[in-house]
């Protein structure tokens, strides 16, 4: 019998774009088909907010400041096609106040983004398109 594989661990800062519409902005990498918050890997020496900042910056071309952040706690979900690999997420969540209908024309996605969309929050749930992180830890937060 051989011994159990040792779980890896990928620290990822994201971010929820919330507007007063009830919806949440999601994106959806080439090559993935799951939908997410945007944001990904802090770089060395970046604390989770910066992390966060940057990767929405440069993932959908939105400057956000630090003041607009509100922390939202860190989740963990077993990495999607990896067993072994756990990723725990630190999340930010910033509100629109106003309805953000027309954010989508302003962003400026970068090559790797596929799709960006809004989903209203009623609709985040469990299923094979939205990111684990998003429909089972993040949701129910948003909807309190």
């Amino acid at each position: 019998m051989s011994p159990p594989a040792e779980q890896k661990i990928i620290r990822v800062s994201a971010v929820v774009l919330q507007d007063t519409a009830g919806r949440v902005l999601t994106v959806r990498k080439r090559g993935t088909s799951r939908f997410m918050q945007p944001g990904g890997k802090p770089e060395p020496g970046e604390t989770p907010a910066e992390a966060a900042l940057r990767e929405v910056r440069e993932e959908i071309g939105l400057n956000l400041t630090a003041q607009q952040l509100e922390p939202m706690g860190e989740f963990s979900a077993a990495a999607a096609n990896e067993p072994d690999h756990t990723v725990v997420c630190h999340n930010f969540k910033v509100r629109f106040e106003n309805d953000a209908a027309g954010l989508l024309a302003a962003l400026r996605p970068a090559a790797e983004i596929a799709e960006l969309r809004w989903v209203p929050v009623a609709e985040l749930v469990p299923s094979a398109d939205l990111a684990p992180l998003l429909t089972e830890q993040i949701a129910p937060r948003l909807r309190a």
